[in-house]
């Protein structure tokens, strides 16, 4: 496994329809080790292989969701997609903040759907279905939108950059 060095614009690949994964090839289980390591060191919540430079149908999502108050801390569940398409959406669309990782130092407020479904290959090349709300709804279409050549930038009505006290939301 290796850390990648995470493009920024205006590196093409970003504004990229990312290319559809035919074969689980040993390249492409390279790539997803790597993604997972990038994230994780960077530190983020999602990943898309264009964010990496490589134009694929490809992405890691790591998120744990809030504990109840009183309660032990929720383990992180790790997605691994592979030519991941939303199937379903809701009509209700939630507003949040958003920060990425190919973006570094600004934030913006973003609409998405409150909740969706996501179908794809996991890491293994068998099918999975998500049905995601919430945060993690938001961190699927926000890497999602990355192999469509989408930042989030593209769809905030407001940007700024935070202050170094600022807590923004995990960085997708």
């Amino acid at each position: 496994m290796a850390v990648r060095t995470i493009v920024t614009p205006p590196d093409p690949v970003l504004r990229q329809r990312a290319v559809k994964v035919r074969h689980l090839t040993p390249d492409v289980v390279q790539l997803i080790e790597d993604m997972l390591e990038t994230m994780r060191e960077a530190p983020g919540v999602g990943l898309a292989a264009p964010q990496v430079g490589v134009s694929q149908r490809v992405i890691v999502v790591e998120y744990a969701e809030p504990a109840e108050e009183g309660e032990a801390e929720n383990p992180p569940k790790l997605f691994v997609m592979v030519n991941p398409e939303i199937l379903r959406k809701s009509a209700e669309m939630l507003t949040g903040t958003e920060a990425c990782l190919s973006v570094p130092g600004y934030a913006g407020t973003v609409e998405r759907h409150e909740w969706i479904t996501v179908r794809g290959l996991n890491g293994r090349g068998r099918p999975v279905r998500v049905n995601a709300q919430g945060w993690l709804a938001r961190i699927f279409q926000h890497e999602i939108d990355h192999l469509d050549g989408i930042l989030y930038i593209d769809r905030a009505t407001q940007m700024w950059k935070p202050e170094e006290s600022e807590a923004v939301a995990d960085t997708v």
